[in-house]
């Protein structure tokens, strides 16, 4: 992957130790751009910057919803690459499961604390430090859960539809030099997703008229394409990547 000649780009892309952030850092750095990824395990980001290699990436530990870290991420990519051409907000978390009537308030904080605060903070952080005045692109990693009623993880599914709200008006508001999208992935095979289909994947898989559940890859590829040139007329738009199981809404 080091092989790869130097795009002159940086990317800075939250909660990218495993799964999809991982995905689309691997994808961003296939190109020749550098990354800087953050996480909350150190260890699985300085194992995560070796797979990636340590002359093309960099690694920032810490809570995303933490406004030092988030400083402290942006601080540390200038310092090391001299820009920050593009930010993926992807970390996120989904702590409960069960009917949203019996909630526990401080645990939907948390959740939107992490989804949508932490996605502010840092896209207010990469405006000020480079994008303001040298353009670029953010991608905001939402669900479909954020497009209709996601039953027993609610506080996450109203979490991403915030998000993707979020995503038009910094695309209006940071217009025209910097293009702000979302992607909305279905079940993707990661960590993060394991109670969704672990022990049942064929019957999980069975409902997407693709065939199969998405992989960390499927995410890279549509974060690059976001990220390029290729899209340079697309801003405040949210990219559903759900192998076709939305074609199946209604049905039965």
């Amino acid at each position: 992957m080091t092989s790869v000649e130097l795009s002159g780009k940086v990317a800075l892309v939250t909660g990218a130790s495993r799964g999809i952030g991982y995905g689309i850092a691997e994808a961003l750095v296939a190109r020749g751009d550098r990354v800087c990824i953050t996480g909350r395990n150190e260890d699985a980001l300085k194992e995560a910057v070796e797979k990636l290699g340590a002359d093309r990436a960099i690694g920032v530990a810490g809570k995303a919803h933490d406004e030092a870290h988030q400083a402290v991420a942006v601080e540390r990519t200038m310092e090391a690459f001299g820009r920050v051409d593009y930010l993926v907000n992807n970390a996120g978390t989904n702590p409960v499961f069960g009917p949203i009537a019996d909630l526990d308030l401080n645990v939907a904080r948390k959740v939107f604390e992490t989804n949508v605060i932490s996605a502010l903070g840092f896209a207010q952080r990469t405006w000020h430090a480079w994008q303001k005045d040298n353009g670029g692109a953010i991608v905001n990693i939402a669900s479909i859960a954020g497009l209709s009623p996601s039953p027993f993880i609610a506080a996450y599914g109203v979490s991403k539809a915030a998000l993707i709200n979020l995503t038009q008006q910094l695309a209006h508001e940071f217009a025209p030099g910097v293009r702000v999208n979302a992607i909305a992935p279905a079940v993707v095979k990661t960590k993060f997703a394991q109670a969704l289909y672990e022990g049942r994947e064929e019957e999980a898989a069975a409902a997407y008229p693709l065939g199969r559940l998405g992989v960390p890859s499927d995410i890279g590829g549509a974060a690059a394409f976001l990220t390029s040139d290729q899209s340079d007329w697309v801003t405040g738009q949210t990219l559903v990547v759900d192998g076709g199981v939305f074609l199946n809404a209604g049905v039965g």
